[in-house]
């Protein structure tokens, strides 16, 4: 009985927000609707005209309130269609970042690396976050051409890569500046890998169903 009684004030606060919220919504739409109405008025036009007029600002303002009740919905519905041409934006859900699987079982992103757009990869089995010639080239990545290569262990052998850092990479609102990557030395490696070096910088990351989410 003590629990039950914890939880009693709570839920009635919740109960009294949610009235007060909706006695200010309904307040809103009466001003509205008296302001329309009184705009009419003052123009003086025949009482049919007026109350055509009336209907009409009236079925706006319904079917602009149906469409801010439906809001989540519909950008859920947006969010899908954007998905399906663009497979590899990410969703930006409050600070949170998701990222849909796609059709062969990976995780794929676009970024942007130096205001240029790259397709990443996402592999939590990379060490470093790697880059292609190509796209460092693309995105003017400054590589040390004069530094020592690093041998890495990649799917198909060991490859050498160069040393380079990124000045900006974002993924939607979440952004990192002078960033360490590898570059690839073979000039026909197009593929783009974003490794534990980034994923370890975020607060959390995890994959639920179909979906990666991504934490700053």
């Amino acid at each position: 009985i003590a629990h039950a009684g914890q939880f009693l004030p709570a839920v009635r606060q919740s109960h009294t927000s949610m009235t007060s919220d909706q006695t200010a919504n309904l307040l809103y739409s009466l001003l509205f609707l008296v302001l329309v109405v009184s705009s009419l008025a003052a123009r003086r036009l025949p009482i049919g005209v007026t109350v055509k007029y009336a209907l009409a600002w009236l079925a706006i303002f319904a079917g602009a309130a149906v469409l801010y009740s439906f809001r989540g919905i519909a950008r859920q519905g947006w969010e899908q269609v954007r998905t399906e041409f663009f497979p590899g934006a990410p969703i930006q859900d409050g600070k949170t970042i998701r990222v849909r699987m796609e059709e062969d079982g990976h995780f794929h992103v676009d970024a942007q690396v130096n205001g240029h757009t790259l397709n990443f990869l996402i592999d939590s089995g990379a060490t470093t976050t790697t880059l292609s010639q190509t796209g460092a080239n693309g995105a003017g990545v400054p590589i040390d051409v004069y530094g020592f290569p690093v041998a890495t262990q990649t799917a198909n052998g060991v490859a050498m890569m160069k040393r380079a850092r990124i000045g900006s990479l974002s993924i939607g609102s979440i952004v990192r500046t002078d960033f360490p990557v590898l570059v690839s030395a073979d000039q026909e490696d197009a593929v783009n890998l974003l490794g534990m070096n980034f994923l370890s910088s975020l607060r959390n990351w995890r994959v639920e169903g179909r979906e990666m989410i991504l934490e700053p």
